[in-house]
């Protein structure tokens, strides 16, 4: 009579993301009483290693590249000096804001002059 000897099929073990961030912070420093219970070849944890560091560098939570816009709040108190001391220009508006502690530079506040329709200095004035 012939024996038969069934090999039993363990299925393939299936690690979730959270599992797999965890078991490679693990195999940073793996130790001898912890490797029977990882269940994983050493060169997979040490690939799950690598794509924490490369998700941890990815610098996804910056904003756009450039300046940050100008406060709205700047903005309006711009536009209230242009409109308060009509003989003043760009450059006069952006010394004052200097001496309150608004570091602006003359080319925004002419710009902010520009979008909001207000003209340069002597067409503001009116005739003199």
């Amino acid at each position: 009579m012939r024996t038969r000897c069934y090999a039993v099929k363990i299925a393939r073990v299936r690690h979730k993301p959270a599992d797999r961030i965890w078991l490679a912070s693990l195999a940073v420093r793996p130790t001898r009483a912890l490797a029977p219970d990882l269940h994983s070849h050493p060169t997979t944890l040490l690939t799950w290693h690598r794509q924490l560091i490369a998700r941890k560098w990815t610098f996804t939570q910056h904003h756009r590249p450039g300046r940050p816009s100008t406060a709205p709040a700047d903005k309006q108190l711009i536009l209230r000096l242009a409109r308060e001391n009509s003989s003043w220009g760009h450059r006069r508006i952006q010394g004052e804001l200097a001496r309150l502690g608004y570091p602006i530079a003359p080319s925004t506040v002419r710009e902010i002059l520009h979008t909001a329709g207000i003209d340069p200095t002597p067409q503001r004035s009116g005739p003199t």
